[in-house]
């Protein structure tokens, strides 16, 4: 009998860790911006944080210049020059399993370059909210990102 009992809990709990982790990996993939501008790919960093980097542009290139759309708002001068695509604009998020959500990470606009607290939230099986604020979440604004399919 306790055979038994030792097995089951062996299984319970190895299977509420795969629950945990299956939600906490969720997140992990490539998802389209609301507006359907960019594609952002969401990963797991080697520190156990998930960032996100722009993969894919509707429009990559500078129409006044003919070159591809650089981080020209940015406040430090140095970096203003690095290309829009592939620049990691979501980052330091870490997995809340009693909230179901992904935390006290930052998200970069290059559109303005500012930095905005935020945090995500699952919708659904293929649907997340992200909300970015200032200081407190009511203060702030929230889009939706689909999975993208490719």
């Amino acid at each position: 009998m306790k055979r038994i009992i030792t097995l089951f809990s062996l299984l319970f709990f190895a299977a509420a860790a795969h629950a945990q982790t299956a939600g906490e990996s969720f997140i992990v993939g490539n998802w389209k911006t609301e507006d359907d501008s960019a594609k952002i790919q969401i990963y797991k960093t080697t520190s156990g944080h998930y960032a996100g980097k722009i993969i894919w542009m509707r429009q990559p290139i500078d129409v006044a210049t003919g070159q591809p759309k650089l981080d020209k708002f940015n406040p430090d001068p140095k970096l203003r020059n690095r290309p829009r695509l592939n620049l990691v604009m979501v980052y330091n998020f870490k997995y809340n399993a009693a909230g179901d959500e992904w935390e006290g990470g930052t998200l970069y606009n290059p559109k303005d370059g500012k930095s905005y607290k935020c945090k995500i939230n699952k919708i659904d099986a293929n649907t997340i909210k992200v909300r970015s604020y200032i200081g407190f979440t009511f203060i702030g604004k929230s889009t939706t990102w689909k999975r993208a399919k490719d």
